[in-house]
């Protein structure tokens, strides 16, 4: 049986400075990861409100 991944990354932009948003796939929330050289962060991408940004779940 093939385990399901949690995050999956829906985009990425850059290859030294890089930026990547990921979905957590059981909650919809999304994350910003941004890596610089050897520095790198994740936080929860807010919308203007503060809230977290949620995209749908589809059940693969």
């Amino acid at each position: 049986m093939k385990e399901k991944k949690r995050f999956e990354m829906i985009y990425r932009q850059g290859t030294m400075n890089v930026t990547e948003i990921w979905v957590d796939t059981e909650t919809g929330v999304n994350y910003l990861f941004q890596q610089g050289g050897y520095a790198g962060g994740l936080t929860p991408l807010l919308d203007r409100e503060g809230k977290p940004v949620i995209s749908p779940i589809i059940n693969k």
